[in-house]
């Protein structure tokens, strides 16, 4: 818990914050110039430090470098003094727990830098034990080249030490690589440090240009995660070393950790530029609730399409060609990398219209890989009468062909030479001959469905829509019961529902999986705070819709942290609401 620490915007484990000293500091951000360490107790007793608003108080502590054993960290440690001021408890991230402060500084950052798996290991363990609205520092370790990776991974403070100290052994920092000043024939960098003629640049300038190159670094992280497109540029600035890859799909497999993090919905388009993107939390999530919770309610046959660079693919020039010659006559699932299957259902859904990828005509064996791993456990999940791929040989028709015989299936392919060809649509018109179109009640009633199967569980759709009317045209579809009372509306921007209060009611009243927020004897107006959350629950996401509830209100909005933060925050905003009721 903390007074003086509070997170404002999140992209995955990364935030902007606000570091409430007299002035304030906006996060991921260099605390040198307001931290205050009161001092080792290795070295002596220290008295406890009087600390005030204006700084960061780095309380007395006992350092304990990697590798030290659990039980001499544990007959030498040291338990925060309750103070009234911001202050940070130095930890070590194999025995790390809450002491109460506003930061904690990781003492064995040394010994995992370098070593991804090293590194994922620490910050994980630390995130996990400390409250989810504390800041981490990491002191000592921040280059320009590595601060978008730690950021990402959940490090809120940094110190420009390690800067500096390389500047002052004549190695001048980019983003991407370490120069000695003696190769530098020219000052790649506008800063004043370098705005000098190079024979005058010295080493103490050096380090000067190294800790600005740190500060600008910084506030693009800070700007990425404001736009929600940090992980794109780590793909990027990752590639520059090899250890910062690593760490960066280490940190992938950490599925909890990032998943509990990571928003279900984000107005920033996702850039597919490389192979790392599959291994995205969004995109893995899309993959997993696909193939685990949708379920197709279509009685028709099935046809493959790929993907258009347009989206939604509905209203791109050749899924407009693919629904003429179908006519509502079979069910429409396209493929595409890096997102794997779409239902038309789903086609409106984050990220299925939210991503832009690299088109080349030519697929990798890492994305045929997914997207036949996808497909075969979509076509296990759902059975139908016929399958016909409408797919060009380039890539998709290979994945098919892959599931075709791994699962044993009959599938027709009706491309002759390109999708849209005339020949090809007559075929895909013939292979359907004979059978019936499904209605625009069908269609809008089943996305209903599916939309509500994929954000809340597997059934939910049927659980709570399974007599409905819909009013409005499609993609704003209303919700309504056969008493014409709305219950829900579908919302285009990110392919969701937005409960009303007979929604919720009906949503708690269902067998349907809940996401509730317990307030305390208040009524909520525009939003609730995190201080006014008694609990939440954990598997509530930023972005979920969610029901509040209390003692004196009654109210349905969107998630702004995730269940556990809610629950542990002292600050910040926990839901918006949209619709409340006094009770």
């Amino acid at each position: 818990m903390t007074d003086y620490f509070e997170v404002h915007e999140r992209d995955g484990a990364a935030r902007v914050g606000e570091l409430r000293l007299s002035s304030p500091l906006t996060t991921p951000a260099l605390v040198d110039d307001v931290l205050e360490d009161a001092g080792s107790l290795w070295s002596g007793d220290r008295e406890r430090p009087a600390g005030d608003d204006s700084q960061l108080t780095v309380l007395p502590h006992r350092a304990f470098p990697g590798g030290t054993p659990a039980e001499v960290q544990e007959s030498f440690a040291v338990d925060a003094p309750d103070v009234d001021y911001p202050s940070v408890a130095v930890a070590s991230s194999e025995t790390v727990a809450p002491q109460g402060t506003d930061a904690y500084a990781l003492s064995d950052v040394q010994s995992a830098m370098g070593h991804g798996a090293a590194l994922v290991e620490a910050v994980v363990d630390v995130r996990e034990a400390i409250p989810t609205d504390t800041a981490l520092l990491f002191s000592g370790v921040a280059t320009p080249r590595n601060v978008a990776l730690l950021a990402y991974a959940g490090v809120d403070l940094f110190d420009g030490t390690a800067a500096a100290v390389k500047g002052t052994e004549g190695r001048y920092l980019t983003t991407d690589e370490a120069y000695f000043l003696e190769d530098l024939d020219e000052l790649p960098c506008s800063c004043p440090a370098c705005q000098q003629p190079r024979e005058e640049f010295t080493r103490a300038d050096c380090a000067e240009h190294n800790v600005s190159a740190l500060e600008s670094e910084l506030a693009i992280v800070r700007r990425r995660i404001r736009d929600g497109r940090l992980r794109d540029y780590v793909e990027g600035q990752a590639r520059h070393d090899q250890w910062l890859t690593a760490a960066m799909r280490e940190l992938d497999d950490q599925w909890g950790y990032l998943e509990e993090r990571t928003p279900i919905l984000r107005d920033a388009r996702i850039d597919a530029a490389t192979a790392d993107t599959i291994r995205r939390v969004e995109i893995q999530r899309f993959a997993d609730r696909v193939t685990t919770r949708y379920r197709n309610r279509f009685r028709n046959p099935l046809v493959l399409v790929p993907c258009s660079a347009a989206k939604p693919y509905s209203e791109s020039q050749s899924h407009r060609q693919f629904h003429d010659a179908i006519q509502w006559r079979a069910h429409l699932v396209s493929m595409t990398s890096p997102i794997g299957v779409v239902p038309q259902e789903l086609e409106t859904t984050y990220p299925a219209q939210h991503y832009d990828t690299v088109v080349t005509g030519r697929w990798s064996e890492d994305e045929k890989q997914f997207v036949s791993e996808v497909l075969g456990r979509y076509l296990e999940r759902n059975e139908y009468p016929e399958i016909i791929a409408h797919v060009p040989d380039e890539g998709y028709r290979d994945i098919v062909e892959r599931v075709e015989e791994r699962l044993a299936l009959d599938v027709t392919y009706t491309v002759a030479d390109h999708p849209t060809d005339d020949e090809s649509l007559a075929n895909l018109s013939s292979a359907l001959s004979g059978e019936l179109k499904y209605s625009k009640r069908e269609r809008e009633h089943n996305t209903v469905r599916a939309i509500a199967d994929y954000l809340l569980g597997d059934g939910a759709g049927d659980d709570l829509f399974a007599n409905i009317q819909t009013t409005s045209r499609y993609p704003k579809i209303q919700v309504r019961d056969p008493d014409d009372t709305q219950l829900a509306t579908m919302v285009p921007q990110y392919g969701t529902l937005s409960f009303t209060l007979a929604g919720a009611r009906r949503w708690l009243e269902s067998d349907a999986p809940t996401k509730r927020v317990e307030i305390d004897g208040f009524v909520p107006h525009g939003s609730v705070l995190a201080p006014g959350v008694v609990d939440a629950d954990e598997d509530i996401r930023v972005g979920d819709e969610v029901v509040v509830e209390g003692p004196k209100a009654f109210a349905v909005g969107r998630a702004e942290m995730f269940g556990r933060e809610m629950a542990e925050s002292t600050r910040g905003i926990a839901c918006e609401i949209r619709h409340v009721e006094e009770t």
